[in-house]
């Protein structure tokens, strides 16, 4: 339901009456996680989207059936030979969809204009929903601070299940994951008596382009089309300015490794070393390689790549160390221009982050749709 926050936030503003459906659970293969949300106004207005077209139809039925009866459902999509055609979900997955009213009066209204509220508002925030158990809890939900304190209950006469259910919502959050857990309804860990989803929302991403060449300022607009929050970065100012990048989202004249030392990084950080010059890129890829960031990479020849490397090894960087590296950075499409090395660059990192192999899925086995719940990403003249 967050990943539409801005929308239904505007819809509370108005005072509108709707109901949303989330996607809970997936099975298989299935083309939007959990997490995802449409949802339907007393007008019959949309917004969002649950499975990228497949059963949008059967759910905006749901959502209008909620709105009427005040009652939240748990519906499952398969695929079968039956049902294929009938909602459209023939990519051969499952879907588990939870449909709650957010009508006048209804119990977590306001608690979920809070959520959405600070969603919409970039504060971290988990929304911790009941979506498997007895049917008076369906729906209920907790909304989890970065501290671990947290509004509204489930009221199911233990306090131990709304104090575990924050603490471990508060751990998906710190990690900005959205997922599910199970706890049992006394607040223990034991599966099989409910299941939580719980929606995390995060500032998004950083992606940080050392480097302010051209290729930087391609690569600058396929972050910010991939979600991330977008900082370049170079010593020189004459090159770092906002006529040449008026996309980025941070402008940065210093050096690489000096400004990596002092910012903000996490496990979702992405470094793209645009310099290809040795006396910008070995400091800044020395302390880089040794920071717990999703994704390193380095643009360059081939040439370029091993007299780095050898430089690297020369002040101390281990095997180990070195294996994080992804240089040349990018995957191989046959790229030339910025635009074209830019998207090289950007498949790399999604494939890094979703653990894709890069390969045509013309003729693969492997999953089309992989499973990012337990997380949540080149460039190249060489990888062109």
């Amino acid at each position: 339901m967050l990943d539409i926050a801005d929308e239904l936030a505007l819809w509370f503003e108005e005072g509108r009456e709707f109901a949303v459906a989330t996607v809970v659970v997936v099975g298989g293969s299935a083309p939007r996680g959990p997490g995802a949300a449409l949802a339907v106004d007393s007008a019959g207005t949309v917004i969002g989207s649950v499975s990228g077209g497949c059963v949008e139809g059967a759910v905006y039925d749901l959502c209008v059936q909620a709105l009427q009866d005040g009652e939240t459902v748990l519906e499952r999509f398969g695929y079968s030979d039956e049902d294929a055609f009938a909602v459209g979900l023939t990519c051969g997955g499952t879907l588990d969809i939870m449909v709650t009213p957010v009508a006048a009066g209804a119990p977590a209204r306001e608690l979920f204009r809070s959520a959405l509220s600070a969603a919409a508002s970039g504060e971290p925030r988990a929304l911790a929903r009941i979506v498997r158990g007895p049917a008076e809890l369906l729906g209920r939900a907790l909304l989890v601070h970065p501290d671990g304190s947290y509004e509204g209950s489930y009221g199911s006469g233990s306090p131990e299940l709304d104090r575990t259910a924050a603490a471990e919502a508060r751990a998906m959050l710190d990690a900005g994951r959205t997922g599910t857990l199970e706890l049992a309804e006394d607040g223990t860990h034991c599966p099989g008596g409910l299941t939580l989803l719980v929606e995390s929302n995060v500032p998004p991403p950083r992606m940080i382009v050392f480097g302010a060449i051209d290729f930087a300022a391609a690569l600058v607009r396929a972050g910010k089309f991939l979600g991330y929050h977008v900082t370049v970065c170079d010593a020189r100012p004459v090159f770092a300015t906002r006529a040449r990048f008026p996309e980025a989202d941070e402008l940065v004249v210093d050096w690489p490794h000096r400004y990596l030392r002092r910012t903000s990084t996490d496990g979702r950080t992405v470094l793209c070393v645009l310099t290809h010059d040795a006396k910008f890129d070995v400091p800044l890829l020395k302390q880089a390689l040794r920071m717990p960031v999703a994704f390193v990479g380095a643009m360059g020849s081939r040439r370029t790549h091993a007299d780095r490397e050898r430089r690297l090894r020369d002040i101390g960087l281990s095997d180990a160390e070195l294996a994080r590296l992804r240089s040349p950075i990018g995957l191989d499409l046959g790229a030339r221009t910025p635009e074209e090395t830019a998207l090289s660059i950007a498949a790399e990192i999604i494939a890094a982050r979703s653990g894709g192999t890069g390969l045509p899925l013309t003729g693969s086995r492997t999953p089309i749709h992989r499973d990012r719940g337990q997380e949540d990403a080149g460039d190249a003249t060489e990888a062109a």
